[in-house]
């Protein structure tokens, strides 16, 4: 074994005391977060965890960190000055000189901090509270609320949508945006992954050290789910994880006042069906919200070829919620900050607030978690003649299967064990669908490394 493949399988033990919403804590509170820990979520926390300790890792396979830490466990313990966290055989490569990197530490406290909030405010016996859209709703603000997200000040958080296996040359063209936001103090947040989730982070630190902006917000919205398959990169400093891929998906969209698209993968696809149906719905259509579809040159004909998936299933009227800008960072930066003024404007007139879009309507059936089990992705109704935001919906839920089969270890074991998902629809939908997956295969969007093998039979 090489000197560097040993320095990767280091590991080490250590004690930390959480700061940043752990750090003053009741006892109760504490013997309350010390049971969640030790419970059944054990080893979602040890999963998660682990991930956060190997950020920067280029693997995408979720159980790649798991094999390569078997012994690596987490303690959260009580004392009298608060919480202790116990990290037995950790990966050295979140230290230094023994010590661990502040802003690991940083995002391992968020981990505890996230997922014990949803054991003990969204457990079982509230289950009744999240039976409605409003509730759902309330535990999104809660969850964000607790992580210390919601900031009342003037709108100027973007998401960006893209994916994380991406090409060198699209890499970059999200620095160059990165960059044009941070010049015009405008914030990012992302799913906290590699690729297109941190290239505009990092050209958003250059352009706010250049305006000495101090006070900066590189915010990582995941998943249990995902989170082992994409780690959360170094530059976010405020890391959330969401119970499910629709809380998720709602967070971004009450947090942001606007939306970049790069050039992704089903993911990617699913994020931006997701917001269209909820921009195609009839309460929604007054609500300002400006979302732009960007990448350098060389990704024109990607965005030709989403832009006609869309419009074959959802129609031209969900084509003019977007508008498709390629190869001109600068114009791109200039259009998202215009259109949030304009969200401003908005929210000022309605008395809606800043930090937490009230005003978007988030149906039901938009907020309750699918899961992608092969007879749920068989019965997806992916056919002409539905409402728009019905239909965008059920793709959603294709997409987001795929994305399970893909990354997330349930998806990967039902793979396994009862072979690809089958999605049916109406012939030409499913043509153009299996010519959209055909092509991110292609383009090696579905994989950062290693021959990809379809978790999914498209069908007629």
């Amino acid at each position: 074994m090489s000197e560097a493949a040993r320095s990767v399988l280091a590991v080490q033990n250590a004690s930390i005391y959480p700061r940043g919403g752990l750090d003053v804590l009741s006892r109760i509170e504490v013997a309350r977060l010390r049971d969640a820990s030790s419970g059944g979520m054990h080893d979602l926390l040890r999963r998660c965890a682990l991930a956060v300790l190997t950020s920067g890792s280029a693997s995408d396979d979720p159980r790649a960190a798991q094999e390569m830490y078997p012994h690596f466990d987490i303690q959260v313990l009580q004392q009298d000055r608060g919480v202790r966290i116990d990290l037995v055989n950790a990966p050295a490569m979140a230290f230094v000189d023994g010590q661990i990197i502040r802003g690991v530490a940083e995002l391992l406290f968020a981990v505890v901090r996230d997922l014990a909030y949803t054991a003990i405010e969204l457990g079982p016996e509230h289950a009744e509270e999240l039976e409605s859209s409003a509730g759902i709703t309330n535990a999104v603000f809660g969850l964000l609320r607790n992580a210390r997200i919601l900031k009342p000040a003037d709108p100027n958080l973007v998401v960006c949508w893209g994916g994380h296996s991406i090409s060198r040359d699209e890499y970059i063209y999200t620095k160059q945006v990165g960059y044009e936001l941070g010049l015009r103090g405008l914030d990012i947040c992302t799913g906290c992954g590699p690729g297109a989730m941190k290239g505009p982070m990092k050209g958003a630190t250059i352009a706010h050290a250049k305006q000495r902006r101090r006070v900066t917000r590189y915010i990582g919205i995941t998943e249990p789910g995902i989170i082992a398959a994409e780690s959360p990169n170094p530059i976010v400093n405020h890391l959330v994880i969401m119970p499910d891929i629709e809380k998720r998906l709602e967070a971004f969209v009450r947090l942001g006042h606007g939306i970049l698209v790069f050039p992704g993968g089903v993911g990617t696809a699913e994020e931006i069906l997701y917001l269209l149906g909820l921009l195609l719905r009839e309460e929604n259509e007054g609500i300002p919200f400006p979302l732009i579809l960007t990448g350098p040159a060389i990704a024109a004909p990607y965005f030709e070829q989403i832009d006609r998936f869309i419009r074959l299933t959802l129609g031209d009227a969900a084509a003019e919620r977007y508008e498709i800008i390629v190869g001109d960072p600068v114009a791109v930066a200039r259009k998202m900050t215009a259109g949030i003024k304009r969200v401003r404007e908005y929210r000022v007139a309605q008395k809606d607030s800043f930090f937490f879009n009230w005003s978007m309507q988030v149906p039901a059936d938009y907020q309750q978690p699918f899961i992608p089990s092969h007879q749920a992705m068989a019965a997806l109704d992916l056919h002409h003649g539905r409402p728009a935001p019905a239909l965008a919906a059920d793709l959603r839920r294709a997409f987001s299967g795929i994305v399970a089969g893909n990354v997330k270890e349930d998806g990967m074991r039902r793979i396994e064990e009862f072979g690809p998902f089958e999605i049916h629809g109406d012939g030409d939908m499913m043509q153009a669908l299996d010519a959209l997956l055909v092509a991110f295969v292609q383009q090696r969007r579905m994989k950062i490394a290693g021959e990809y093998r379809p978790c999914y039979r498209v069908l007629a």
